[in-house]
């Protein structure tokens, strides 16, 4: 079973920027997105700072966020690189069979991904990412590159929505 560390923390960032825009459209009335917490067991626990200091997931997860976007079904991941290149060691395979199944049922899987050395936001569609991971899976390459990813679904960063996806998942849907 693995086991919950700092490296959990990893993305949390990122996806608190991610919380703050969903709540601003669940304030503006324009989607209900949730964040999806993955389940845990302490095993050791300091008393004094009050924290977890060791624990294991009790469960594979599925995606970080799920919700409805007027009327549209959505599921997301969302991921940090530290280069220009997505590992999809960071993706795993139950993930891609979740997003795939959320599909074939109607709805709409994507995964947000903030490359920082670019310090670029992307909106990575579903499609794309099978591309990739059956390219990986076949004996392909095991990553992909910021270069090889559509540049309409860039997410532009504002002040007043932090990582602004409605933008991106509307090229997605009109695309299809």
């Amino acid at each position: 079973m693995p086991s919950w560390n700092s490296r959990g923390l990893r993305g949390s960032v990122l996806e608190e920027s991610i919380n703050i825009t969903n709540e601003k459209y669940r304030n503006d009335g324009l989607a209900l997105v949730q964040k999806i917490p993955t389940p845990i067991t302490p095993i050791n626990f300091d008393k004094e700072t009050r924290h977890i200091t060791l624990a294991y997931f009790e469960q594979k997860s599925t995606v970080d966020y799920i919700g409805v976007v007027q009327e549209i079904a959505i599921c997301f991941d969302a991921k940090e690189c530290q280069t220009d290149t997505f590992p999809l060691q960071n993706l795993h395979e139950h993930q891609v069979k979740f997003m795939e199944d959320f599909e074939k049922q109607g709805g709409v899987a994507f995964l947000i991904i903030h490359f920082k050395k670019s310090e670029v936001y992307q909106y990575v569609p579903f499609s794309a990412v099978k591309v990739f991971w059956d390219r990986a899976q076949n004996g392909g390459v095991k990553n992909f590159k910021l270069s090889e990813l559509d540049e309409r679904y860039e997410i532009k960063v504002t002040n007043e929505v932090f990582i602004h996806y409605l933008e991106a998942l509307n090229e997605d849907i009109s695309s299809r």
